[in-house]
């Protein structure tokens, strides 16, 4: 199933809430009838900063609900304390009106809250607002309105306020329609687009996109299935139905509920657009990028390597690692630092590392990238660690991101021993040990297909590389490898470059630096230079004969 609610099951299902509301606000309160992602979205929504908000959600869990009780916040207040229009769309009338309907129940549970306080939020006299609430349109004192309009781009011409694009992905036009509604935000209004998923080609997944790459700066939400039911959704359902609440009984209805939309489960319910078409970066974009002169240094070592004796394995190894010496001696200094991604692999695939640059306007330059295949792990930490001492020598190390499943642990965990290990986000570390999940790759991908997009990045004119690069689809909606191989037996690829240069981009966004403290030490007293002590001895306190420091500068005290 991956169109709208046929209208039978949005009506019960509306039917049912709306009659239940009196008794789950008498049982939970009014402050906690909102769930926590509802009351979440609420509350990002009443930030001042938050203009625009993207919230990409899954089916049936009931965001709608808590967006109609802030259109009933935000409409009900007078202009001095925010107040505005509220303004729905969405594909069909029978949601404008299922959302008409939420607002006046929150209407009216709010009113009755106010003439508690001696405020008034209609103004015909009575709690209920009858005659202010219409079809399609609810009146309050404070001189607002929520008005339910069509999604045709028209109906927001000469109009002001918020704005709520409900399932936005389903609504005819939403490119135009977006274009109507931001021009709202001149006047200080308000953008709220919500919807299921429909497609990786749909505007809605494109605005979500380009959030995650960093080209837009509105704010962004995600609520999928098990988000909810972790918030308490089910245990709401519970309350509302008269069901008795178990984790068994929860476990069962989650998976009855992924069983009954199949293969659309993961578009409707877990917030994956449908798969795309074709290759994720076009030829031509690729081969655009293609401008960087660096060097790519290859090694196939034979599958009997580690029986030979060792001076022949050191003779197999020395030519490579010599170019690899040469290289990094070729290397120019950068001010913005390095950043290095490797992509391990020991028997089918190969070992790549990716070493990128960072430009004074941030464009990331590849200045070296290397391919180890048959290579034992020794020999690769022995060239990871050589790329590593040399960029940090040369303009400093931003970042280096390792591909931390499998045998590939070792070697993030030996440079990690090094320059420090960070396992998780947010900790310090300039090594980065990633262990690859679809929640990485929905998160990191986005950004260097940006890079793509808007000339940021430069990289080396490779055939294997362009191939590795149009290996990668989109799978699910995000963007990574097939398991598909490529290439003749004991030879092929498998879209290695792609993800080590994803890790090398990766790792150039952490900016994570480390400052050292060492303590100056006194003038030498032969002849007033630094004394050249061990790092790790204490330089003795200067006592009252010795000189101030500066007194060996020309003209100390």
């Amino acid at each position: 199933m991956s169109g709208p609610l046929m209208q039978a099951e949005w009506e019960a299902q509306r039917r049912r809430a709306l009659d239940a509301m009196p008794r789950v606000q008498a049982e939970v309160g009014l402050p906690r009838v909102l769930l926590p992602y509802q009351a979440r979205t609420v509350e990002r929504l009443e930030d001042s900063t938050c203009r625009v908000l993207l919230v990409e959600k899954s089916r049936r869990v009931g965001l709608t609900w808590g967006l109609a009780a802030y259109a009933v916040l935000r409409a009900g207040r007078e202009r001095a304390a925010g107040g505005m229009d509220a303004m729905y769309i969405s594909y069909s009338q029978e949601m404008t009106r299922e959302f008409i309907d939420a607002c006046a129940m929150w209407a009216r549970a709010f009113a009755v809250a106010a003439e508690a306080a001696e405020e008034t939020l209609f103004d015909d006299g009575t709690a209920e607002g009858a005659r202010s609430i219409q079809a399609f349109r609810i009146r309050f004192a404070s001189g607002f309105e929520i008005l339910a309009l069509s999604s045709a781009p028209r109906s927001l011409r000469g109009k002001q306020g918020v704005v709520i694009v409900d399932e936005a992905a389903f609504v005819d036009n939403l490119r135009e329609l977006m274009k109507a509604a931001l021009a709202f935000l001149m006047w200080g209004g308000q953008v709220v687009v919500c919807s299921t998923h429909d497609g990786t080609d749909n505007h809605f997944n494109e605005l979500i996109q380009d959030v995650l790459a960093g080209r837009s700066r509105y704010a962004h939400m995600r609520v999928d299935f098990d988000d909810a039911l972790g918030d308490g959704l089910y245990r709401r359902i519970c309350l509302v139905t008269g069901r008795a609440w178990s984790l068994a009984a929860e476990a069962a209805w989650r998976q009855e509920i992924v069983d009954f939309y199949g293969e659309g489960a993961e578009e409707e319910l877990f917030c994956v657009p449908a798969m795309g078409s074709g290759a994720w970066l076009a030829a031509p974009l690729i081969e655009a990028r293609m401008s960087a002169p660096a060097p790519v240094l290859r090694i196939d070592l034979p599958a009997d390597f580690l029986h030979r004796p060792r001076p022949e394995q050191r003779a197999l190894a020395e030519p490579f690692l010599a170019d690899l010496d040469a290289a990094l001696d070729a290397l120019p200094e950068t001010r913005g630092g390095h950043a290095f991604g490797f992509d391990f692999a020991r028997v089918a695939d190969l070992s790549v590392g990716v070493l990128l640059a960072l430009e004074d306007r941030l464009r990331r330059v590849e200045r070296l990238s290397i391919e180890m295949r048959g290579v034992p792990g020794d020999e690769q930490k022995e060239a990871v660690g050589r790329i590593l001492r040399v960029a940090m020598r040369k303009g400093g190390l931003v970042g280096a991101a390792f591909d931390a499943t499998g045998m590939g642990w070792t070697v993030a965990e030996d440079m990690g021993r090094l320059w420090g290990l960070a396992e998780r986000e947010g900790e310090g570390g300039l090594v980065r040990a990633v262990k690859f999940s679809e929640e990485w790759y929905r998160l990191h991908m986005p950004p260097l297909r940006a890079a793509f997009e808007d000339d940021a990045i430069a990289i080396a004119a490779d055939a294997e590389h362009l191939s590795d690069l149009r290996s990668v689809k989109v799978v699910r909606g995000i963007a990574r490898v097939p398991p598909l191989r490529e290439g003749v037996k004991g030879k092929r690829r498998h879209g290695d470059y792609a993800i080590a240069l994803a890790l090398a981009h990766y790792a150039s966004r952490q900016r994570w630096q480390e400052f050292g403290y060492r303590a100056a030490v006194p003038p030498d007293r032969a002849g007033g230079r630094m004394r050249d002590l061990p790092e790790d001895d204490a330089p003795p306190g200067r006592q009252w004969w010795d000189a101030p420091l500066g007194a060996g500068l020309r003209g100390g005290i």
